[in-house]
This record gives structure tokens, sequence and C-alpha cells, in this order.
């Protein structure tokens, strides 16, 4: 979640449970396969839990609109899978110098927007440029190492002024999208992209639909449209779908999964993600800028205790989850340990220490009253705040004022967070500052995942926060659902592929 920019702060909301799939509940890693005709003409009712406060793609950062927007209606040269395979999209191709300073690609032919307009290089060109002058729109920091942006013919080309290991794949998110140069459409309530789908409407506060984009240069949309039904409340998602109301829940909580499977309408779906359950320490001044009680707090934590909370996910210790690259299992840095933690007090000084846990409302109360237990074991008092979203970002995101808080970060590749001192995360370490640097210097994956997985670990043994557990995609789906995605659905949903049988 909460990237890079300071107005990115949405992104970990995408889900409201605790949501990985090396510890099952009974359910499958793949969505149903259904034996009716698919019907073209079919509305697909999707449940998701945070509706996006406006439309913009260029400036409102957060999953909740990248989880509909991207790959649905806004696309780039390239997109990524679930599975975080880069392929293309809006290039049929792309080419890498050997010195990873000039990247080419080839701009797809006989594309168009969806007012009609045709696609050029020129949009191409406009797009990257000011996504990347425009330190407003989000992601335009992940283009600063593009010197220049060029279109010859259908060729567009990117110069770099040093190498950028994680360029492509920032081209699959934000940084990447192709919009119209000069279009006047009122982005934060309508939209006007290249992808399969059309923003057809939006009843905030209530659901968005899509409809299919018939003029697509693409594989047509299998359904007519796709309905996103906004409801926060897993019980009232629950009933929904008995209702027969919607045709996919996401975000959904596994310890339900008898109950939504009960009829034989439904089946729950467990999928890998880079969903990270967060604590985050402010390292500012106070007993927390004391590297042994963060740790201590670490030790006091049960980590298995969300995982059997959620009836899904799996523990992690580090910053970097087992979909990304770099990741190592890190549970040998802060093993659940109260009497070490209890130690650790001791060492430092402290003794009947209050903390204050900042929490967005819309998390499980279980989280709270984990974090509340364990800490009260080894003598720590813990209050909680639970708060509305707007006052997180105001209070923990923008002004960096809280002792402990907890959020949902979903986005893949974020490590560079840890990298950046001026991050909420407080955390500032020259040394892993620099490894990232020659991470994202590095021509080959490999050496820049194995300076990923240095600088990771570094942060772990500072304590530099607590990683509770790596949720999982938690997806009940209709059983005359076809193509819905399982892997990170939290942070993308591309529905290019989702079918509806018929009756």
């Amino acid at each position: 979640m909460l990237r890079r920019t300071a107005l990115a702060a949405t992104a970990l909301l995408a889900a409201g449970a605790l949501l990985l799939s090396a510890c099952t509940t009974g359910g499958t890693t793949s969505t149903p396969t259904s034996t009716g005709a698919p019907d073209p003409d079919a509305s697909a009712v999707i449940r998701l839990v945070l509706e996006p406060s406006n439309l913009d793609i260029r400036q409102t950062a957060g999953a909740a609109l990248d989880q509909i927007l991207i790959d649905n209606v806004y696309q780039g040269l390239v997109a990524r899978t679930p599975e975080q395979d880069i392929v293309p999209s809006l290039a049929t191709d792309w080419k890498i110098s050997d010195d990873g300073l000039t990247y080419t690609f080839t701009l797809r032919d006989g594309v168009t927007f969806q007012d009609g307009q045709p696609l050029t290089p020129q949009d191409v060109v406009w797009s990257l440029t000011t996504r990347k002058n425009t330190p407003e729109w989000s992601d335009s920091s992940r283009l600063a190492n593009v010197q220049t942006i060029t279109a010859d013919g259908q060729t567009i080309t990117l110069t770099l002024s040093a190498p950028d290991s994680t360029l492509l794949w920032n081209l699959t998110g934000r940084a990447g999208l192709v919009l119209k140069e000069g279009d006047t459409v009122d982005y934060k309530t309508k939209a006007n992209g290249t992808g399969p789908f059309v923003l057809s409407s939006w009843r905030q506060g209530d659901s968005i639909t899509l409809t299919r984009n018939d003029a697509y240069w693409g594989d047509a949309a299998k359904v007519g449209e796709v309905v996103f039904d906004y409801i926060p409340d897993n019980q009232a998602a629950l009933n929904a779908a008995l209702a027969g109301e919607v045709d996919v829940v996401t975000g959904f909580d596994a310890n339900l999964k008898d109950k939504i499977e009960a009829g034989g309408d439904f089946e729950l779906v467990l999928g890998a993600s880079t969903d990270k359950g967060t604590l985050a320490f402010n390292q500012t001044s106070g007993p927390l800028a004391d590297a042994r009680v963060r740790q201590a707090i670490r030790q006091a934590i049960d980590h298995e205790a969300f995982i059997e909370a959620a009836g899904s996910g799996e523990t992690l210790y580090g910053p970097i989850p087992s979909l990304d690259p770099g990741y190592e299992n890190l549970s040998k840095v802060a093993p659940y340990d109260p009497e070490a933690a209890k130690a650790l007090l001791k060492e430092a000084g402290v003794k009947d220490l209050a903390l204050t846990l900042t929490i967005p409302n819309f998390y499980p109360t279980t989280i709270a009253q984990i974090l509340v237990s364990d800490l009260n074991d080894v003598g720590i008092t813990l209050k909680v705040d639970s708060v509305d979203f707007p006052t997180w970002l105001n209070d923990v995101y923008i002004n960096k004022d809280y002792d402990l808080s907890f959020v949902l970060h979903t986005e893949a590749r974020d490590f560079e967070n840890w990298a950046n001192p001026d991050y909420y995360f407080t955390y500032d370490n020259p040394e892993v500052q620099d490894l990232y640097a020659q991470s994202v210097a590095a021509t080959d994956p490999d050496k820049a995942a194995e300076l990923l997985k240095k600088a990771a670990r570094i942060v772990s043994e500072d304590a530099a926060a607590d990683w509770l557990f790596n949720g999982a995609s938690v997806v009940a789906v209709g059983t005359n659902i076809t193509g819905m995605p399982s892997i990170n659905v939290n942070e993308r949903l591309d529905l290019s592929q989702l079918a509806k049988s018929k009756g």
C-alpha cells in the first residue's frame, strides 16, 4: 500500500479482513470450473471492500483505484499477470540495451480510446513525460531515471541516465499508464482508457459499473458488464451472496467458508498475495527510538495467532513477501519469546511502558485484541485508537503523529519505502538506502534481488517494524463464474477473462 509519494496513501486498503495460500482452510487455489454455457451479455457482480474517494487515476492514490481501473479501463505499454510476470499490452514487444540505458517499445496498431479517438505515439510520449514531470501525479518519481521519451513512427524509445532494474515493472503500474493528450474528461468521476471495459456509472456509496468495450483492440470481454458492489462488512457480503445478489466475494473471511459453500453455489478460493500486515513503529523519539524496545515488541507478538484467527495466510518476519524478489524467511530474527522480550525491556531500562496503537476502523478488531493481549503479557499497556481512514492519513501518514500503527500494505515490490527516511515508517538507515540504490542500478535481475534480500534482512534485524502476517487473497467465487483472478486480487483485478454461465 502506501507508496512512495506523499499522496500514495490508500494503497493498502483493498481488503477489510485478514487475508496466503500456505495455510489452507480447505479452499482451493484456482477458481471453479463452470459447466454452463457462458452468457456474453451477463452482468457479473463482484463484492469489493473499499470504495475510492474519486476516480482520478493520475493523482488519487490507492489500491481501490488500481484494483478496478488498471487493466480493465486503463493500460500501459506493458502489463503484469497476477503471477507477477511482465507481458505486452499497448506495446507488442520491447527490447532493453545491454547497458540497461535504452528501452525500445513497438506500439500496437489500431488502438482507440473509449471515446473513439485513436491512440497515437504522441499520446504515449505525452503521458510518460507528463507523469515524470508532474510530482502531483502518483508514482512520478518512478520515472526519475528516464532522461528522454521519444517516438519514431510506432517505436517508442526511453533513454535512461542510469540503469534502473525497476523501470519495466514500474511501467506496468500507474507510472506507465497511457492517457489521451489534451483529454477534457473529468477524471474524478469519468474515465477514458484503452482497456476491455468502459466506465459506465458510479453510484457513490454503492457501486461502480464497467461495461464491455466493443471497440477494444484485443479479445472482447466475456461479460456484458461488471458491477463492483461495495460492501465493507463480511457478514453483509455473505448475506448478499446467499441471496444471489453477488457472484464473487473478494476480501472474504476464510472462517465463513462452510457458510458460503453450504448451498453449493460458491467455492472458497485461496490465492497468494503481497498483502503485508505491517505494524509500524514511530522511531523518531521516546522508547521506540531504542531498537531493544522495538525488538521486545516483536518478540512479544505471537504471529501464528493472526493466522489462526484469519483461517488463512502465513507468517511474515520481514518487509518482502514470498511473491516478491528478495524474499527470505526471517523468522529467526524475531521469534516469539515473551521472556526474551521482558529481558530486552529490562536491559533498555523500560518499565510500565504505555503506547497507543492507531488503526483504521475497518480492520477486524481481532488484530488489536491480539496485540493488546500479547504486549500486556510482557508489561506493555497498549491503548487502541480506532480511527476513520482520513484521520489515519492525516495523523499517521502525513504528520507521523503516532506510537504504533497497523495497516495492510498490499502493493507488490514496495521495498523502496524502507529506503525512504521521509516515509511514515520513520526508518532511516543509510546502508539500506545504499543497498536499495545498488539494486535499482543492477542490470542483472538476480543481482538486484540479492541486494534487496540483504537490505531486507537489515531492516528486520533493526526491528524497523513488525510484519504480523502475509495475507492471502480470499475469494468466494460463484460456481457459474470462470476466469476470476485468485492471486493478489486486493491490488489488481484483471477481469478480461471473467465469464458467467447462463441459468
